[in-house]
């Protein structure tokens, strides 16, 4: 990996590519049974060993027959047999009904299912009010999956909906890419914890709290190191500790060129750095870099800005993308949605801009007065982004690109 030393500031999608490079997948994948799949990113593609649904069936509780019995409305024919789902019937004859229940299996000979509502059951016989056409309320064989078809990708990361696809398929283990091991470390004499009194110009540590909350929701298993003394030897230690047991190391402030901020030269004493301008707001700065183990294989590295906002967006727009291509994700990036404004921006940055905003009740997207990257509040009020390009202004009714919270920490 080569240092990026060049003084101007990279744009966010070159600097995201560049990060990407660096991201190969780990290994090697761990099977796991289906039901504790969630969340997890499949190492390998989940095949169907079977038609579903495996025998044609009825889509209504009704009555099967022959749509060729029923030429007119009021056709009367004899029931001779009730199927429920999980039975099977026997060969319909000509003339012939059966009172058949949703997902039951098509008796042989029945091309139709007539639903219970348009139908009158008399005296073993059944008076059919609608004149069906073949296939009607029928689901046929394989009209959901077919036997010897993929049904999830490799690199899906697994939802609900999903676990249920590969249950359906009767698929009871799955492969999957082995969580990130992230170790979490925040820098800052003046941080305190919660529940710890507060001395005059200390703050409390919401960057730890925040962040390892985003790396758990994607699944990665979290070392919370704390908050490491300003120092640069208990940086370095803190380091080389973390890059021997974890796949990335990230790091929460520390990272100029001041006095007290030793995360940058501490990683660079036990790997190497790449320290990039972003033009970005908020969030210019990040790191990435590698720490080296004894065993001459390496760590990643992400340093991220220590104020609250610019951590969190950082986070969001950076690390999520490399945790998940970490995991052999195929995809890394949600898609924008493009909705009407209900703010104006007049006052454009020529950086990029991230804004907090949320959606009003007409589906339009608002503002949040104070966009100063110390105020988490805004992050907290609202729904998502808005990708704002640089250098552009907006007004009340203009089509913006909104990027849903939903979507950027999951």
């Amino acid at each position: 990996m080569s240092q990026d030393l060049s003084a101007g500031m990279l744009d966010v999608d070159t600097a995201l590519a560049r990060l990407l490079e660096q991201a190969a997948p780990l290994n090697p994948p761990q099977a796991l049974p289906t039901e504790q799949g969630l969340g997890r990113v499949l190492a390998q593609d989940v095949g169907s060993p079977i038609d579903v649904p495996g025998l044609d069936n009825s889509q209504m509780d009704g009555y099967a027959l022959r749509s060729a019995d029923v030429p007119a409305p009021g056709t009367r024919l004899r029931v001779a047999q009730r199927i429920a789902a999980g039975q099977m019937g026997v060969p319909l004859a000509p003339g012939q009904a059966a009172r058949i229940f949703t997902g039951a299996p098509m008796p042989p000979g029945a091309d139709a299912v007539v639903m219970q509502e348009q139908c009158r059951a008399e005296d073993g016989e059944v008076l059919v009010d609608h004149v069906p056409r073949a296939g009607e309320w029928v689901r046929p064989r394989g009209f959901d999956v077919r036997a010897g078809s993929v049904v999830l990708g490799r690199g899906q990361r697994l939802r609900p909906q999903d676990l249920g696809q590969i249950a359906s398929v009767g698929v009871a283990q799955v492969s999957v890419a082995p969580r990130p091991r992230v170790a979490l470390l925040c820098t800052g004499d003046e941080l305190a914890q919660p529940g710890q009194p507060l001395r005059p110009g200390g703050v409390y540590n919401s960057n730890r709290f925040m962040l390892r909350a985003m790396l758990e929701a994607l699944g990665c298993e979290v070392s919370d190191l704390g908050q490491v003394a300003d120092t640069l030897q208990a940086t370095r230690e803190a380091l080389g500790a973390a890059a021997r047991a974890h796949d990335l190391v990230l790091s929460s402030g520390g990272m100029s060129v001041g006095g007290e901020d030793h995360v940058r030269p501490a990683v660079e004493s036990q790997g190497r750095l790449a320290h990039w301008s972003i033009a970005m707001k908020p969030g210019k700065p990040l790191a990435f870099g590698e720490l080296r183990r004894e065993d001459g294989s390496a760590a990643h590295f992400i340093g991220l800005p220590g104020n609250p906002v610019s951590s969190f967006v950082t986070f969001a727009l950076f690390v999520r993308p490399f945790v998940l291509a970490l995991q052999g994700a195929s995809r890394l990036q949600p898609p924008a949605l493009l909705l009407p404004s209900a703010s104006d921006w007049p006052r454009a940055d020529r950086r990029r801009e991230f804004l907090r905003a949320r959606l009003d009740e007409q589906g339009r997207v608002e503002l949040y007065p104070q966009q100063n990257s110390a105020v988490l509040s805004s992050a907290v009020w609202g729904d998502g982004l808005v990708d704002n390009p640089g250098g552009q202004a907006f007004a009340v009714g203009d089509t913006v690109r909104f990027l849903p919270f939903s979507s950027l920490l999951t």
